[in-house]
């Protein structure tokens, strides 16, 4: 496939790799309009007139041509069941390469924006939000229409087929609610829940203190029956904080029960960091945490996902490549789910702010558990008919799924019962479906 362009910009030159990526077949980037006009290859023409009457046009936007961060108005339109932007003439009537660069990048973040109760970017900012199309996995979507007038158009074109696919991820946050936290902070909770009258919670703290009850955030053997029976590969990621916090309750990494359940896990499943709150004020804790769990896990950590999902671009990401960071989970809200970058594919990162593709790989959830009890207030069936709507919408294009939950709410407790069993449902459907 050759594509020609009058000028091969660094954002053009990133969705041309990305078009070759996602399709798994090459697409050739040119500026020589006559080796465009006399190429036997099958062709795309990405400027602002045609060239040859065998060729799929797109009349481009300016936005892949530019190198400035702006305001720009969106206007959105309906097209073949689907919501579209950057209108033009052409074959598929919008620009295609500028609108999925303007997801993708997260160029909206960049801008001024209001931020969220916790300083972070808020998703009623984003046009996905605004437009209603944040719960669907709208550049797919995109794509595979493309991939049909490809198909029509460029007779004999092979293109191999994508495979839905699924990946599982935990976030731990805090190990146990009750077990190995130190006697001083046992005996201070204890306490705290009697002064509040909270007598039932006091017993049973004590009686999994004391080895007579399961602590309720401890699923750790269940979730692994889980993997064993369907044959999952997860991916945990564990706060490791040192300082304590707020928004860092962690169980202490010097506990040794806390170290020998990161080398079970670790022994067994893939496993990445959880930068701490405190290390988004202090950049250097990053690579120290990073550093502590290779230690403990005695293997090579290159998957990050950022505590309470708090990022900020450029600048949160140049961190994580800066040390040694190669896989990037945190792409998605911590306020509501869906789509945030309006995919359900892995994709390189593009720093706007150096204007280059980087190879830090961003691979965006579209469901977390605490979004659906906090934030949406969902009963658990209502949960589940979430997870299986996105089930659906991605296999449907044949995209890759991944979900984000934590330990605490597959566990026995009382706070979340039955989410334990939605959960297991989904798996089940999720496993005998493929």
């Amino acid at each position: 496939m050759i594509v020609y362009s009058h000028t091969l910009s660094p954002r053009l030159q990133y969705i041309i790799h990305f078009l070759s990526l996602y399709f798994q077949h090459p697409f050739k980037l040119t500026a020589n309009e006559q080796a465009f006009a006399t190429s036997k290859d099958f062709k795309i023409n990405y400027s602002y007139q045609r060239i040859d009457d065998h060729e799929i046009y797109i009349n481009p936007h300016a936005l892949l041509f530019e190198n400035e961060k702006r305001n720009m108005q969106i206007r959105y339109f309906q097209h073949k069941g689907y919501t579209a932007f950057f209108e033009t003439s052409g074959d598929i009537h919008f620009d295609l390469f500028a609108a999925i660069f303007f997801l993708l990048s997260r160029y909206e973040e960049y801008l001024p924006h209001v931020k969220d109760q916790y300083g972070l970017y808020a998703h009623q900012n984003s046009v996905a939000y605004e437009a209603g199309f944040l719960q669907r996995p709208l550049i797919n979507i995109w794509l595979e229409d493309f991939r049909k007038l490809l198909e029509i158009k460029f007779r004999g074109i092979n293109f191999s087929a994508n495979k839905f696919s699924f990946l599982p991820t935990y976030d731990i946050d805090i190990a146990w609610s009750y077990k190995h936290r130190g006697f001083k902070l046992h005996t201070a909770n204890v306490l705290l829940s009697l002064l509040k009258g909270n007598l039932k919670t006091s017993v049973a703290r004590l009686r999994t203190v004391r080895g007579k009850s399961n602590d309720p955030f401890d699923a750790y053997e269940w979730m692994d029956a889980l993997h064993q029976k369907f044959d999952l590969h997860p991916l945990y990621f564990f706060l490791v904080a040192e300082t304590k916090g707020k928004y860092d309750k962690n169980t202490n990494i010097h506990n040794p029960e806390f170290q020998q359940l990161i080398k079970i896990i670790t022994s067994k499943y893939q496993t990445g960091i959880h930068p701490s709150w405190f290390s988004g004020d202090n950049p250097a804790m990053i690579e120290k945490e990073k550093q502590w769990l290779e230690n403990i896990s005695k293997k090579k950590i290159t998957s990050s996902r950022q505590h309470y999902l708090r990022f900020s671009l450029p600048y949160t990401f140049q961190q994580l490549s800066r040390i040694g960071i190669k896989d990037e989970y945190s792409m998605g809200y911590g306020s509501i789910n869906g789509f945030r970058a309006s995919i359900a594919s892995s994709f390189y990162w593009y720093d706007l702010e150096k204007e280059q593709t980087t190879n830090l790989l961003i691979h965006p959830f579209c469901f977390m558990d605490a979004n659906s009890f906090y934030e949406q207030k969902f009963s658990t069936q209502q949960a589940l008919e979430e997870l299986l709507q996105y089930y659906d919408s991605i296999k449907s294009i044949n995209g890759r799924m991944i979900t984000l939950w934590h330990n605490n709410f597959l566990g026995d407790g009382e706070e979340f019962a039955g989410w334990r069993h939605v959960y297991a449902k989904f798996i089940e459907t999720v496993s005998t479906n493929q």
